[in-house]
């Protein structure tokens, strides 16, 4: 099962794009309700390794299960 990042948490730190071993992980386009930049995990490539979930300094921006109806992906 994949990670999920909660699109309206994240803060586009961008820890976690460097940080995954499988290049996952892509920028979102525009801004999120925050207004900062967000990153979406794509759920068919992601391995579940949890080192964006280590790296992540934003608490609660990522979850350790597949979310989708918190993770905003671009279509």
């Amino acid at each position: 099962m994949a990670h999920s990042i909660v699109t309206d948490v994240c803060e586009g730190v961008a820890d976690c794009v460097d940080a995954c071993p499988v290049a996952c992980i892509h920028e979102g386009p525009k801004k999120n309700k925050k207004g900062t930049d967000w990153y979406w995990i794509d759920f068919d490539v992601c391995i579940d390794c949890g080192i964006c979930l280590q790296v992540c300094p934003v608490e609660g921006a990522i979850l350790p299960e597949e979310k989708p109806d918190l993770q905003k992906t671009p279509v």
